[in-house]
């Protein structure tokens, strides 16, 4: 190709890169404490994984009498759920970890009033994701489970499998968390300028049937459980709109 020449551009690529080698290498130890972090946590947390099963089974339980206990059908399945859960716990109880480290590696290039707006955002994000898994373990999936069992009958006994009803504990729990964030992110959106107006009220309908779809496939496909699960983000919607209109 004419005037194209490998030996001026590749120098001048090596320069560029080395502008942000010293932030790649601090990035790398950052990333490398959190991992570190994340396996120490999951290792501590393996040794409590049954307790912690036990904690996950009790809603089940409690949803129907003749549910007496799990089964696994795969020779690796209950091991593999241990592990899960360990992994999840553990991503969860080094969270504070992660968090001072991604803000060690941020900090430094901040004003004091960005410094401040981080703090605020984090701060509320985490709250609204704890107050959604709070929410979404402690009443919505002791209800959905009691309704999943009314189907229960002398003719019909329920043998949940241990690795799939994990599985959806975790799904639903994490999905239902990431959920309750839709307010704080409906009022960041409107205060950096990404949404205008009544962009929300308008735009209602799109927005209630993305709702709709994911509380469709966090509830296994059921119809009846998709609208138990949609009318509290429906109000969290309605609430976020209200609120961007007010602070924003």
């Amino acid at each position: 190709m004419p005037g194209f020449q490998p030996s001026r551009i590749l120098p001048a690529l090596e320069s560029g890169l080395s502008f942000f080698r010293p932030h790649h290498q601090e990035l790398r130890r950052r990333l490398t404490i959190i991992v570190a972090g994340i396996v120490v946590s999951s290792a501590i947390a393996y040794y409590f994984a049954e307790p912690l099963a036990r904690l996950c089974i009790a809603p089940l339980l409690g949803a129907s009498p003749l549910v007496g206990k799990l089964v696994y059908t795969g020779l690796p399945e209950a091991f593999i759920a241990y592990l899960k859960i360990a992994v999840l716990a553990g991503i969860i109880g080094s969270m504070p970890l992660t968090f001072y480290q991604t803000w060690a590696f941020i900090a430094p290039g901040l004003h004091q009033q960005e410094k401040r707006t981080t703090l605020t955002i984090a701060f509320w994000a985490s709250l609204l994701f704890a107050a959604g898994t709070g929410f979404s373990f402690f009443i919505a999936l002791p209800q959905l489970l009691k309704y999943f069992m009314s189907y229960v009958s002398s003719g019909l006994v329920p043998l949940p499998k241990f690795g799939a009803y994990l599985h959806f504990v975790a799904t639903m729990t994490i999905g239902v968390g990431l959920a309750f964030e839709i307010p704080f992110l409906m009022i960041m959106a409107k205060k950096t300028g990404l949404v205008t107006g009544d962009y929300f009220r308008k735009k209602r309908i799109w927005f209630y049937a993305i709702i709709v779809i994911g509380a469709f496939f966090l509830s296994s496909g059921d119809l009846a459980a998709t609208a138990l699960l949609s009318l509290p983000l429906f109000l969290l919607y309605e609430a976020g709109s209200a609120m961007a209109n007010h602070f924003a």
